[in-house]
């Protein structure tokens, strides 16, 4: 699987994001601005001593990691603006869980762009989101549930 993070402002987010990816052997997308620098203490700290076995790609503007694409239907974009549900995409193998920014969510034209491929974690409890490495978990647990135990 594949977790993409557009303009992730918060290390110990990412760093927790990446030890989850090494732990799936999942590969990291880096796209945009980073509000930190990717050799920050804070990124080994959360991601311990697992951030070296870290598969990670770094690209700088949204453009340039799709252009990397083979199938942008398999592009999933999360966001507690959508209304289609988590549970209801059908995962397959190598997919991309995209992610926004934690104080500022996906890039807007993307919300136009993806409407279709736009998804949200369903929280039943009175809280407006939950953060952002949880719900990267969430969702790549889910497709790897999918995918893994056919």
């Amino acid at each position: 699987m594949n977790i993409v993070l557009i303009n992730p402002e918060i290390p110990f987010n990412t760093g927790n994001i990446g030890r989850t990816c090494v732990a799936t052997n999942s590969v990291l997308h880096l796209v945009g601005k980073l509000g930190f620098k990717l050799d920050e203490k804070e990124i080994r700290r959360s991601g311990l001593d697992y951030w070296p076995k870290l598969k990670y790609k770094r690209y700088m503007c949204f453009e340039d990691f799709l252009a990397t694409i083979k199938d942008p239907s398999r592009l999933f974009f999360f966001s507690t603006k959508a209304t289609k549900n988590l549970w209801d995409i059908k995962f397959k193998e190598d997919d991309y869980l995209v992610f926004g920014s934690e104080s500022c969510g996906l890039p807007k034209e993307l919300y136009k762009i993806y409407k279709d491929q736009l998804y949200k974690i369903e929280q039943p409890g009175p809280v407006r989101s939950l953060n952002l490495s949880t719900s990267a978990a969430i969702c790549l647990y889910e497709a790897l549930r999918q995918t893994l135990h056919k």
